[in-house]
């Protein structure tokens, strides 16, 4: 699924400096994928339990090609910050397989993400947890 098709499904508008003319699709267009209408449907049924996703996050996870479809990450994440918000949890690192994901328990917000490459050499501050999935 791309961020585009997964931001269209959370009701988020985000400008990426497609080149001019390319036609980006909004939510229910011809042309959407079954799986892009399957999280939909997904996400409707959650009514905004899971967790949401910033700017941020968003612009990191496009430039570093992370699909949240595979291996059902986006359901070990909102798991992931489900037991992290349990254990008293404010900020907490959730890695799941190679892709690392900052997040505000608190706010229930992913702040930023990373891929295993990007981690290397990396220290994490100002989390006082870290889940791994």
């Amino acid at each position: 699924m791309l961020i585009s098709e997964y931001l269209s499904l959370r009701g988020v508008s985000v400008t990426t400096g497609s080149p001019a003319g390319q036609r980006t699709e909004q939510n229910g267009a011809p042309g959407q994928s079954g799986f892009a209408e399957e999280l939909k449907k997904q996400l409707e049924a959650q009514s905004g339990s899971g967790v949401r996703f910033s700017k941020h996050a968003m612009e990191r996870m496009s430039e570093r090609n992370i699909d949240l479809s595979e291996s059902g990450r986006l359901d070990r994440l909102n798991k992931a910050v489900e037991l992290a918000g349990e254990k008293g949890s404010d900020d907490a690192l959730v890695i799941i397989d190679s892709t690392a994901f900052l997040v505000s328990i608190r706010n229930n917000k992913v702040i930023t993400t990373l891929t295993a490459d990007d981690m290397r050499g990396n220290i994490f501050t100002n989390i006082d947890s870290t889940v791994i999935m």
